[in-house]
């Protein structure tokens, strides 16, 4: 590869010129001699066989030569300093990649609020984000595939640090048989019907039904697709209260009033793949973690409680 002819600083010159308004206020902005800052761009001209100014009037514009030139000099001088940053941030023992297992259970929103807080304070240091189900959030810490985990199982040999509680809520189309019976629904009610439910993505999954609500059973892979089918009337399902706020809202989606235990409860746990390595980039993304997590469990009014249960294996 030849190597460039212009240097850093040549262009950073030419930069100056157009940014301050001219030679004189580039230089002062530079903090070098009006002299240099015309040679610097000469030396750009002279090397390019280009002409980057034109006198007009009493003002130095860019050709349109020297407005491309603008244009990708900046780049070249946004992607050097951003290498900077980088290398300051790795020789600070930032991690350059933070793998995440996270439970598809977990707020969107205060995932994603969580990341682009980390992405302000750390833009290059890259997240994999692994989004799996009950055992497949456990089963990447064991592969090693994750340095942390938002898991409802806590895997043995490891320590799990309570997140938070989520709310499940059984819930159907308004227009299900479910919710035309006019009196509470019971488990042999449930029977009759479809059950919506998410697989368990480990591979060391349980292959039989776990759920005792119904003989029909929908399979899916992802809660998108759980969701979606409730809400076109093909059956019910145990689902996430933060992942239906709008369709709960809108009446798209309602509780089903289960005799009973009208709701479950799962408890997420923060788990690292190995606390006692942990960098400081993945130290502060669980601080960013924790905080995002306790306002919005601040902002969410607490529903009223009745009896609950958990699910043994894969949310419903």
């Amino acid at each position: 590869m030849a190597s460039p002819r212009i240097t850093i600083e040549q262009w950073r010159a030419l930069l100056a010129v157009v940014d301050a308004g001219g030679y004189a206020q580039a230089a002062e902005a530079l903090h070098k001699s009006q002299s240099a800052v015309t040679y610097a761009v000469q030396k750009i001209e002279s090397s390019l066989g280009i002409k980057a100014f034109e006198v007009q009037g009493r003002k130095a514009v860019l050709t349109p030569t020297g407005q491309l030139l603008y244009r990708r000099a900046k780049a070249l001088l946004d992607e050097a300093a951003g290498l900077e940053r980088a290398a300051a941030s790795l020789s600070a023992g930032w991690e350059a990649v933070l793998r995440l297992a996270v439970e598809i259970l977990f707020p969107n929103d205060v995932l994603l609020a969580t990341l682009a807080r980390f992405g302000d304070e750390s833009p290059h240091t890259r997240i994999e984000l692994i989004e799996s189900v009950m055992g497949g959030t456990a089963e990447c810490l064991l592969k090693g595939e994750a340095e942390l985990a938002i898991a409802p199982l806590v895997p043995t040999g490891f320590f799990g640090e309570l997140l938070m509680n989520m709310r499940l809520l059984l819930v159907a189309a308004p227009a299900h048989p479910l919710h035309h019976l006019g009196r509470a629904i019971e488990p042999a009610d449930l029977r009759q019907h479809r059950h919506l439910v998410v697989r368990d993505s480990g591979s060391q999954r349980s292959t039989s039904p776990t759920s005792l609500e119904s003989k029909q059973r929908w399979t899916v892979s992802q809660m998108a697709t759980s969701i979606e089918a409730v809400r076109g009337g093909f059956g019910f399902s145990w689902l996430p209260e933060d992942k239906i706020r709008q369709e709960l809202a809108s009446g798209v989606l309602k509780p089903l009033p289960l005799e009973g235990a009208q709701e479950r409860r799962v408890s997420l746990y923060l788990i690292y793949a190995d606390r006692d390595s942990a960098g400081p980039g993945l130290l502060r993304l669980v601080e960013l973690l924790r905080e995002n997590v306790a306002s919005a469990c601040a902002l969410r009014a607490p529903a009223p409680s009745s009896s609950t249960s958990s699910p043994d294996t894969e949310p419903k």
